[in-house]
């Protein structure tokens, strides 16, 4: 298993990222440390980790809450080893509203939430994996942190802002044997988010995740398997060279939108 005697650490892993991370680090073996406001939500990840014979440990830790960050990582080094970090926190953005309309509070918020969050859980997973001289750092963004985007509000300067910290941070660790990497998702159809909107507005849902899928190369979107599989092995020893940057899953959207090549089915000449 890759991932087998090693502890990792989800905030937010009640969501659809985080759980889908979760459940993942937990069939390669993982001791996963589950931390959360909605008990029911991470409850439903634990049994499920549970079932496949995985252990999953729950906390009601709040991602924004520095001493309650730091008090709940040196508990579980005081026990063991913390060997990876990922924080999926939902950063409350505001989005579909022209910048130009968009009221201050909102557009900052995001940006704020996604400072001080990663701030808190990196720097603190940070110190105690100093200490052990070894550790990976994970988080997320999506698509706008490589690509103007429209309507996005704050969530597209706070995804910037995320990758950059990622790769500063990588520079301070890199010495003490810790790796920092960000994945960049262009969202998956499969998350809660979408599933909702799916329920609640089909056709409006349905033509959006067709723009999107459009606007990648492979003319599909990465499901929550295939992020959870990325971060799966970020945080194995197979990727033990790979830090400071962004890992892109994002079936190509950033390395250039491809919404006006079309599918054309090969033929060949002979």
């Amino acid at each position: 298993m890759m991932l087998q005697n090693k502890n990792a650490v989800i905030y937010g892993a009640g969501g659809s990222v985080g759980g889908a991370v979760a459940r993942a680090f937990a069939r390669q073996g993982a001791t996963v440390h589950l931390t959360g406001h909605k008990m029911e939500s991470l409850q439903k990840v634990a049994d499920d980790i549970r079932e496949l014979g995985g252990t999953a440990i729950i906390a009601p830790v709040d991602a924004l809450d520095e001493r309650a960050v730091n008090a709940h990582i040196n508990s579980i080094s005081q026990a063991g080893s913390v060997d990876v970090s990922f924080n999926a926190i939902d950063v409350q953005d505001t989005q579909n509203v022209p910048l130009t309309d968009m009221a201050l509070a909102d557009f900052i918020r995001p940006i704020n939430v996604s400072m001080e969050t990663q701030f808190i859980t990196a720097s603190a997973a940070g110190r105690v994996m100093m200490k052990q001289r070894s550790g990976v750092i994970l988080s997320i963004t999506a698509t706008p942190g490589a690509l103007g985007y429209p309507l996005v509000g704050g969530f597209g300067p706070a995804c910037c802002a995320i990758e950059g910290f990622s790769r500063d941070l990588a520079t301070e660790l890199g010495p003490y044997n810790i790796r920092v990497v960000n994945i960049r998702s262009a969202g998956s159809p499969d998350s809660k988010p979408f599933r909702e909107a799916l329920a609640n507005m089909p056709e409006f849902a349905a033509t959006f995740i067709r723009k999107l899928e459009d606007d990648t190369m492979l003319k599909k979107l990465p499901m929550l398997e295939d992020i959870a599989n990325t971060a799966t092995f970020l945080a194995s020893d197979m990727a033990g060279k790979i830090t400071g940057v962004t890992v892109d899953v994002t079936a190509g959207t950033t390395n250039g939108l491809n919404y006006k090549t079309p599918y054309i089915p090969f033929s060949n000449p002979q």
